[in-house]
């Protein structure tokens, strides 16, 4: 394979909480950006622990990060991260995932400060380059091999977008040669750049609503590849190849939306917010070339406010905290049905999860527990549990590779063997 021309151009623009391309085959081994390899937040390692010994998961390394929530990505043994420092400077940050030893980074000037501070997003990784968006909207393509940026833009600047209160924090979405982000302004909806020069490639028409903290994600729906956007006051279908809108729903709203759709498969998308949003659920309909967007069900019985839901066979798992109320990790089947909450015993805070193996593995944020849970409809089985993170905000995402979780507080990236045998 021809390695691609590295092209200079300057610097600056994107930004929390996931996306690779939905052709690109990923190893099982790698977790190439928000979301991990399946795009859904599981894995398909196999061969992982059934349950933990007395003294707990063995924990491999554990590095010092600065402040904030921002997830990894990692590819090929190494770990890539988007860390901060506070009020000066973002930093990309590639670690090596057996030892933790830091094998380089590229930092650049972000100046300014900011509500809860520190680093919000993923980085995406796809071939040659790692892909980061900054909390003030820059969004770098920065080469693996030299190290240094090959083009930036700046999504907040170019497209009259208002930087949101606590930041932007959504992750660059890689889908084959284009990296999407979604400014969500008067002007436009998404845009996609050519990821290896940085031209705009589309642009979307502008969607109902302001921005939110969510990160646009790659699907195919009916045999058409589609990005999924979500605003404080729209669901939306954009054609990946175009920046067409195929279709919207406007029948959830929350003013401050983080977790992004899911599509769960069979047409079927489902979103959770907090807030008192709830979730609500869409059958999306293809005739000929017209899509439509109805609603199947909408429930205030859960609220899921930061993370990503989680399906297994056919329910789903959400970490179902937020401001208003603390309903703990949640299981409902594809109707709306609720089969069980944690309530507060677990509450889990807002712990990251992750699936792998048939095992649930969930942060309990109150804590800083890791815990392992079997996922049942029937009612909550925890199988172990052991305390690995320290502090309070114990809110980021955790991932995966090679049988090695990877998980943060507010001062420590810490890796765990999980591999079973």
């Amino acid at each position: 394979m021809t390695r691609p021309l590295i092209i200079s151009q300057g610097l600056v623009i994107l930004v929390l909480l996931f996306c690779c391309s939905v052709v690109r085959p990923v190893p099982a081994a790698d977790w190439p950006g928000f979301r991990g390899p399946n795009g859904d937040c599981t894995s398909d390692e196999k061969e992982l622990m059934k349950t933990w010994p007395a003294e707990g998961p063995e924990v491999l390394w554990t590095g010092q990060v600065g402040v904030g929530f921002g997830g990894v990505a990692v590819e090929d043994g190494k770990v890539y991260m988007l860390d901060r420092d506070k009020g000066k400077r973002d930093i990309l940050r590639c670690l090596d995932l057996n030892t933790g030893r830091e094998l380089w980074r590229f930092g650049y000037d972000a100046v300014g400060n900011i509500s809860y501070p520190g680093s919000r997003s993923h980085p995406t990784v796809d071939s040659y380059y790692v892909y980061t968006m900054s909390v003030f909207g820059q969004l770098h393509c920065v080469s693996k091999e030299t190290h240094k940026p090959v083009w930036a833009r700046n999504i907040l600047k170019e497209f009259g977008m208002k930087r949101p209160t606590w930041a932007i924090s959504q992750a660059p979405v890689i889908y084959k040669d284009k990296v999407i982000a979604a400014p969500i302004t008067d002007e436009v909806g998404l845009v996609a750049f050519d990821k290896l020069t940085g031209r705009t490639v589309w642009k979307s028409p502008p969607l109902a609503g302001r921005i939110t903290y969510a990160s646009a994600i790659v699907t195919n729906i009916h045999g058409v590849d589609q990005v999924l956007a979500l605003t404080t006051s729209c669901i939306a279908g954009i054609d990946a190849e175009t920046g067409a809108i195929l279709w919207t729903n406007g029948d959830w709203e929350c003013r401050i939306p983080v977790a992004s759709p899911a599509y769960i498969g069979h047409g079927h998308v489902f979103v959770t917010g907090g807030y008192r949003a709830g979730v609500i659920m869409l059958e999306i309909r293809r005739e000929g070339n017209r899509f439509t967007a109805t609603t199947k069900f909408k429930t205030n019985e859960s609220n899921g406010q930061i993370h990503q839901p989680i399906v297994y066979k056919d329910h789903i798992y959400v970490n179902g905290n937020d401001k208003s109320k603390r309903d703990g990790l949640v299981c409902m089947d594809f109707d709306g049905n609720i089969k069980w909450k944690t309530g507060r015993s677990p509450g889990f805070d807002w712990g990251g999860m992750l699936l792998a193996d048939d095992m649930l593995y969930v942060v309990d944020g109150n804590k800083g527990d890791l815990c392992m849970v079997r996922p049942d409809p029937s009612a909550y089985r925890e199988v172990a549990r052991f305390n690995l993170l320290k502090g309070k905000q114990i809110w980021g995402t955790i991932a995966l590779s090679d049988g090695k979780l990877l998980l943060r507080d507010q001062s420590q990236l810490r890796c765990v063997d999980v591999r079973g045998g």
